[in-house]
């Protein structure tokens, strides 16, 4: 063989194997990619043993049927989970990035507690306390009956009348009733306040939108559907009175800057831009609930501090329900009082649920410190019941948030910085024990 020749086929046997070692040392996946997919799945499995896990799903159409035929059992699902946990535990960042580590954080702690749901739904017991820091990475302070008849003595001495505290309370509110003829307008009136007031400080996308539908027979007061495509469905419970404050409470938290707006920046920041496909599915009873009722009822303070509230019941809602607007400063005055008997909610749900109260004595409990109505607090029990330690979410949920926004300067005196740190807030991964 001429020496030329011989020279080429050597240049090209080491050009070939040159190119194969490129191959073979070719740039692979994300590994979160994979255990990100792995998550919905095992979420997706885990709905068809629990009908209020999913709480939203916008993912491939194939993932959701693939869940329905294979029917994984819950120990499957468990040992999968476990499996994707393992992985992502002993699979390097692969970058450093703040968000990578977000994103790493809140896989986990979201793999951890769809393993602590399999449990729960397996039997295992777990008192309330053990059952929110599993699922919610939380864990609400326990307070007094004590604690809260301070609260009752200084309502007692403001509302007017006689009788019981609870009759008193009753009879004042009954003034501040949205008559049913009047509640869409007062709620449409409400939303888009709070659409206006929220697109001043957070760029929404083009198309986002959400239906209002008037519901029975539920055992909350309003829920926002995400439907993915930066649409949501929001449905308002009608079994019980609506107090005037509900009007733009509900538009908030379920809508701007709330739940709708939460989920559409997530999936807008989160799937369409970075791909990350753990954000087109919502399990319910997650860390991201304590992110998503926390913000949701923050932000409505936001939106709406004190003084710009007051202003918008006075002019616009009280007018539109035919309530006196000279009476919103008397209404909110007493509002404000009751908000400090935020978490007796939770004592009687831990009292419920770890068996030192029976159904009769958790509704005496709400009645007495949380000032409901019967028929109200017959409603949170089966709310109570339904969801169980979920109801941390709300009350702890607003104040960890609120604490870590004004921790960064997010103080009422600088709305703008208080905007910026809650949109960053609602846009990105995060969980309870990195606020605290």
């Amino acid at each position: 063989m001429p020496s030329r020749f011989r020279t080429r086929v050597i240049l090209v046997v080491l050009l070939s194997l040159l190119l194969d070692g490129c191959q073979a040392v070719e740039p692979q996946g994300d590994p979160m990619d994979e255990i990100a997919e792995s998550f919905v799945k095992l979420v997706l499995a885990l709905g068809q043993h629990d009908a209020d896990y999913v709480d939203a799903y916008f993912g491939p159409e194939e993932w959701q049927l693939e869940a329905r035929e294979s029917a994984l059992a819950l120990d499957e699902i468990r040992n999968r989970a476990v499996s994707a946990l393992e992985a992502l535990q002993s699979s390097g960042p692969e970058r450093d990035e703040d968000l990578a580590a977000a994103r790493r954080l809140f896989m986990s702690k979201s793999l951890e507690s769809l393993i602590a749901r399999v449990d729960l739904l397996s039997g295992v017991a777990m008192t309330f306390d053990q059952e929110s820091a599993a699922l919610y990475d939380a864990v609400a302070p326990t307070l007094s009956a004590e604690h809260f008849q301070g609260v009752l003595d200084k309502l007692d001495d403001r509302l007017p009348g006689e009788g019981s505290i609870l009759e008193r309370f009753d009879a004042f509110r009954q003034s501040f009733v949205i008559p049913p003829e009047s509640l869409d307008a007062v709620f449409q009136a409400a939303i888009e306040a709070c659409r206006q007031e929220t697109r001043k400080y957070i760029d929404l996308p083009p198309g986002e939108s959400f239906t209002v539908e008037y519901v029975t027979d539920k055992s909350w007061s309003g829920y926002n559907w995400y439907k993915g495509g930066y649409q949501s469905l929001i449905q308002v419970n009608t079994d019980l009175p609506i107090y005037i404050d509900r009007a733009l409470d509900l538009a908030c938290h379920e809508g701007y800057p709330g739940h709708h707006v939460y989920n559409l920046l997530l999936e807008r920041e989160m799937v369409n831009e970075l791909g990350w496909m753990e954000f087109t599915i919502y399990p319910l009873f997650s860390p991201r609930s304590f992110l998503a009722e926390g913000t949701a009822n923050f932000g409505i303070d936001v939106a709406f501090p004190s003084g710009k509230r007051l202003e918008l019941e006075e002019t616009v809602l009280f007018p539109l329900a035919g309530l006196d607007p000279q009476r919103v400063r008397e209404y909110y005055e007493v509002q404000d009082l009751t908000k400090e008997l935020g978490f007796a909610g939770n004592e009687a749900a831990r009292g419920y649920l770890d068996g030192e109260m029976d159904a009769e004595e958790a509704v005496e409990w709400l009645t007495t410190y949380s000032m409901m109505s019967r028929a109200r607090a017959e409603q949170r029990l089966r709310f109570i019941e339904q969801y169980r330690s979920y109801v941390i979410n709300y009350n702890l949920g607003q104040r960890v948030v609120g604490q870590y926004i004004e921790s960064l300067g997010g103080t009422p005196d600088r709305p703008e910085e208080r905007w910026r740190l809650f949109s960053d807030l609602i846009s990105r991964p995060a969980v309870a024990s990195e606020l605290e």
